[in-house]
């Protein structure tokens, strides 16, 4: 096991109504940025609640924030931020607009107006506007973790930002927020969630027992409640996927672990040349990603096959194939792409890929840092023509 430092002191506060909660959290006459996107929550009675909850604060709205999100746009709204002395910033929204609350948090508490490169360097601000979160959409994990993942336009960059100061001081997540929400937008988060496990769990066989056994209990009950989540869109499932994408990625399952991310850094890519689904570029991508690695990540599909599906009698090679074949299995099941029929129209630019992710300075990749290049040219080769034959 890695060493680790594991500290989350996010404050959680999980379950209907909580709200409200927001009028506790929050003190009087605090001067609150309310950040959110499209405007649904206008439209779900979100906001209604929100501000009822913050009756005592003075807000100041910025809307607009994109899915992926803008280092543009959160550089105006930093400017806003630092005229109307925001003292938080309050992210209302799935994982992109909290993901621009965290780096806005950071933007709005310096003088520079394009401190881009300085954060790049780890170069932060040592006291950022605290930052709080009412989550809508489960999916990343980013209401109780320090990154942001953030598209500068001008750059052509899409990248992840990390910085432990910025990590929210509270989130509330409140099912009901999820009622409202259309089969992708929920299918988006099942698969964001699970593989965010898979990232940090199918990687390389070491002494972590309990982070092995949290991340096969979190693969398992996204198995069981996704397909339920989109065939009923029931409370308990809500319930039940809210949680796992929460725990998928707030550092418990990652602490001690050799962890991947391969699939994640090619998906970013993807996003940011092709303008697909977040979800639905690491869908695309991560079977190919495992079948190239199988050598070098055989244990551990092996007892993702055995402890996640009961995989019976069978080598090691093939209890790891079975697993790759069932997560695919999954995608699809959900919903989400695992060929290149699937995003038919849309034709994947390899170089280009491979290009951004080497601009990016993120190469090599992989746990063992040796996906490079020509191993990314490769994955991206492999995706299917066309989805597999399989049961889901």
């Amino acid at each position: 096991m890695i060493s680790f430092n594991l500290s989350n002191p996010t404050s959680i506060a999980f379950g209907k109504g909580a709200i409200a909660s927001l009028s506790e959290l929050v003190p009087a006459r605090t001067r609150v940025m309310l950040v959110y996107g499209g405007g649904s929550i206008k439209r779900n009675g979100v906001y209604e609640q929100v501000m009822r909850a913050l009756a005592a604060c003075s807000v100041i709205e910025f809307g607009g924030i994109e899915v992926n999100p803008h280092y543009e746009t959160i550089q105006k709204a930093a400017a806003l931020a630092k005229v109307e002395k925001a003292e938080l910033i309050l992210a209302v929204g799935g994982g992109s607009v909290v993901d621009a609350a965290k780096f806005l948090a950071s933007v709005a508490a310096v003088e520079e107006t394009d401190p881009w490169d300085a954060f790049l360097k780890g170069e932060y601000p040592a006291s950022p506007l605290p930052v709080g979160v009412v989550l809508t959409l489960p999916a990343t994990g980013s209401e109780s973790n320090p990154v942001s993942v953030i598209t500068s336009v001008t750059r052509h960059l899409k990248l992840p930002f990390s910085y432990e100061k910025a990590r929210p001081r509270f989130a509330i997540l409140d099912s009901d927020t999820m009622a409202s929400l259309d089969r992708r937008q929920l299918s988006n988060g099942v698969v964001d969630a699970f593989t965010h496990v898979l990232e940090q769990y199918a990687t390389v066989k070491d002494n972590t027992p309990i982070q092995q056994g949290f991340s096969e209990t979190l693969l398992k009950v996204l198995l069981a409640w996704g397909p339920v989540l989109l065939e009923d869109n029931s409370d308990e499932a809500r319930e039940n996927v809210l949680w796992a994408a929460n725990q998928a990625l707030n550092g418990l399952i990652g602490a001690g672990v050799r962890q991947d991310w391969s699939t994640h850094m090619i998906g970013h890519a993807i996003t940011e040349l092709h303008g697909l689904d977040h979800a639905r570029t690491l869908s695309l991508v991560m079977a190919s990603v495992f079948r190239s690695r199988i050598a070098a990540k055989q244990d551990m599909l092996a007892q993702c096959a055995r402890e996640v599906w009961d995989f019976g009698a069978g080598s090691d090679e093939e209890a790891a194939r079975f697993a790759i074949d069932r997560i695919e299995a999954f995608f699809m099941a959900m919903g989400a792409p695992v060929s290149l029929a699937d995003i038919a129209p849309t034709e994947i630019a390899v170089d280009a890929i491979v290009d951004h992710i080497a601009r990016a300075g993120q190469l090599p990749l992989g746990e063992g840092r040796d996906i490079g290049a020509e191993e990314v040219r490769a994955i991206l080769n492999a995706i299917p023509a066309t989805p597999p034959m399989q049961a889901a």
